[in-house]
């Protein structure tokens, strides 16, 4: 290996490292782990070390660890991934070495800056991409190659992750991969900083158990915060949902009508149902409770009963009408009157309060279209 110079023999003199470097033309394998070993020793030993000192300690490390299998540059890395003050480059060197090796220092290492991370999430693979998505803190720049570059499993990694920071635009392409992979949802509802806007876009393919959960943090939500989700989820969302049945234009007509005179009630609905006037009974729906076409459509198409229950809460629909409304829309179920009876209790629970937030963002939609 190269011999240090003059000036870097004055830094270091009065050290070990002299002694050391003099060790590393031993062919021996095992002489040369224990070199390994015994430097790193003296490193990690509590004494300060000038830049330059630190500087040689990392090149002589870097020098000696090429040649050493798997197992001792991994041992190298665990020793130095959480210390602050390794040397960079022996760091950076790690942060490149196969995943065994390239672990530690990816998830710990306080040396690499963000310029080193973004190198590595945009050279390396999955797990490279794995191990820096669990860092204590995740910088949104680096973050945003992550999900951009990272299959399902690394961006579960990313989004359990509360101490990675993620852009906007980083947090809706998140949240599109998220509503396909159901793997994807808990991770996304879960995650403490997802927009709420973005939020309750998961509510529409999301279990039980978490529809719940996005129902209670809309009904905790400060009102200023939710003005703020709206107007972001206002900015997002497409204006053109799907075209619109044949008779959309008919049957909104006759709704208008009938709003016109008074006579959209409730029970209305339940007539339009018995008459097969599926597009009526969705316009009827969308104007009681004040949600756009799509959104009405996309809940009835599902047979989503939850999503039915909290737009009918919403505009204060009796209990008795919802259940009538859900025996209808479930049809050829095995056992209508069960179901509907089971989520007649579900609906009986439901504040009116929490179900009118969680509507606030779904009327997004038409005042989008609106706009």
């Amino acid at each position: 290996m190269t011999e240090p110079s003059a000036e870097e023999r004055a830094i270091i003199m009065g050290s070990r490292l002299p002694d050391l470097i003099a060790l590393a033309n031993e062919a021996s394998s095992e002489k040369r782990r224990l070199l390994l070993r015994e430097l790193t020793d003296h490193f990690l030993g509590g004494v300060e070390h000038s830049v330059a000192e630190t500087e040689l300690y990392g090149s002589v490390l870097e020098t000696l660890s090429e040649e050493m299998e798997t197992a001792v540059r991994a041992e190298l890395a665990a020793r130095f991934a959480e210390a602050p003050n390794a040397p960079a480059s022996l760091i950076r060197r790690l942060a490149e070495d196969q995943i065994d090796v390239a672990g530690p220092v990816l998830r710990a290492s306080t040396v690499l800056t963000d310029a080193d991370l973004i190198d590595v999430v945009s050279r390396q693979g999955q797990d490279h991409m794995r191990a820096v998505s669990g860092r204590t803190e995740v910088s949104e720049a680096v973050s945003e190659i992550i999900v951009e570059r990272g299959d399902d499993h690394t961006l579960g990694v990313l989004l359990r992750n509360d101490g990675a920071q993620l852009s906007r635009a980083a947090s809706e392409t998140a949240v599109e991969r998220a509503k396909n992979n159901p793997e994807l949802h808990a991770p996304a509802v879960e995650r403490k900083s997802l927009p709420a806007d973005l939020l309750n876009d998961m509510y529409f393919v999301v279990e039980a158990r978490l529809r719940h959960q996005i129902l209670e943090q809309n009904a905790q939500m400060d009102p200023d915060l939710l003005e703020a989700a709206l107007a972001a989820g206002r900015a997002r969302v497409a204006t053109d949902d799907g075209a619109l049945p044949a008779d959309y234009a008919e049957s909104l007509a006759y709704v208008d009508e009938l709003h016109a005179a008074n006579q959209l009630t409730p029970q209305v609905l339940i007539r339009f149902l018995r008459s097969k006037g599926r597009t009526a009974f969705l316009v009827a729906l969308s104007r009681l409770s004040d949600v756009d076409f799509h959104t009405a459509r996309n809940i009835v198409d599902r047979r989503d009963l939850d999503a039915l229950s909290i737009i009918c809460k919403a505009a204060d629909i009796d209990r008795a009408i919802f259940l009538t409304y859900a025996v209808s829309l479930l049809g050829g179920d095995s056992n209508p009157m069960g179901r509907a009876a089971a989520y007649g209790r579900m609906y009986g629970e439901l504040t009116r309060d929490a179900a009118q937030r969680t509507l606030r963002f779904w009327r997004m939609r038409r005042v989008a279209q609106a706009a």
